[in-house]
């Protein structure tokens, strides 16, 4: 069988003569895989120029993010040392507050507890890129200092409610005289009663004063009992809480009621001779856990001049 051939008729634009070149079929095969192949082989450099061009592209991005990324971690890192030099600031006068509230300032050991941590575990491959080895910083940094922020807010809470009931019981001590005027008779546990003329225990101190004289509530509290008593005529009682009672007698006139709640130098009566009383005084006990106590001891009578 004859071999299947192509002709091919070149005529020239000019005055030469036509060519006749005649070509196998073969051979237009072979020629047309050639150039089958290099159009592909075109395509895949081509791509491949592409895609290392698209390449260096985004790895230039990365760069420049990782470089931002570590400028920012940076910015971050001074900052987390700001804030632990404020709370070493804030730490110190927690000790001094906590002085104050009469507690006991935090164990050294106890506060270094919040700082530092576990350091966190390198990443697959044992790479680790400065960006990656400073976010790990500011994490443990970051959670030394939540853990020593949580301590200081426990201990700030504890010393407030150390200084709120350190305050509720001074206001509750008595530290006033209730009256102003001439101490002349002291506390004792036995002495001669001027009128009924027998050694019986003192159980507070007389105050002489004029009649009429405003006498004040030493400290806040809550009147518990008002009216007559024998031998010591018109009486006041107020409960201080904390186990401190004080008792005023020999008023003329009583200013408040029972269940009043009264502060200090708040007037509660008149001094007056009521009750067994050779002339207007008033009276005054201090009375804590039940048992009489000289009342000189909780304040000093700047404006009492003894007789």
């Amino acid at each position: 069988m004859a071999k299947r051939r192509w002709t091919v008729v070149l005529v020239p634009h000019t005055a030469e003569p036509s060519k006749i070149v005649e070509v196998s079929y073969g051979v237009l095969r072979s020629l047309a895989v050639a150039v089958g192949v290099v159009a592909m082989l075109a395509l895949l450099l081509g791509y491949a120029a592409v895609s290392h061009t698209a390449d260096q592209q985004h790895t230039a991005r990365l760069r420049q993010e990782n470089e931002r990324l570590e400028q920012q971690l940076g910015e971050i890192n001074g900052r987390l040392a700001t804030l632990g030099d404020t709370l070493s600031r804030i730490a110190q006068r927690d000790d001094r507050i906590r002085v104050l509230a009469n507690l006991e300032p935090i164990d050294p050991q106890v506060q270094a507890a919040g700082v530092g941590g576990p350091a966190e575990p390198t990443p697959p491959g044992g790479a680790e890129t400065p960006a990656i080895r400073q976010s790990h910083e500011i994490r443990v940094d970051l959670n030394g200092l939540i853990r020593r922020a949580n301590l200081l807010a426990l201990s700030f809470r504890e010393a407030a409610d150390s200084l709120a009931t350190h305050s509720a019981r001074l206001a509750a001590t008595p530290s006033i005289m209730p009256t102003q005027g001439w101490l002349t008779s002291a506390f004792s546990s036995m002495r001669m009663h001027p009128i009924l003329h027998i050694a019986r225990p003192h159980e507070g101190i007389d105050v002489t004063a004029p009649m009429g004289s405003p006498i004040e509530a030493p400290a806040a509290g809550v009147v518990i009992e008002t009216g007559w008593e024998t031998g010591y005529g018109n009486t006041v009682s107020i409960d201080h809480g904390y186990g401190i009672v004080t008792k005023f007698a020999h008023t003329s006139k009583i200013l408040v009621h029972e269940g009043e709640r009264v502060s200090r130098g708040q007037r509660i009566a008149l001094v007056g001779n009521s009750g067994l009383a050779t002339g207007p005084h008033l009276h005054y006990e201090v009375h804590v856990n039940g048992r009489p106590v000289d009342p000189l001891k909780y304040v000093l009578p700047e404006h009492v001049v003894t007789d």
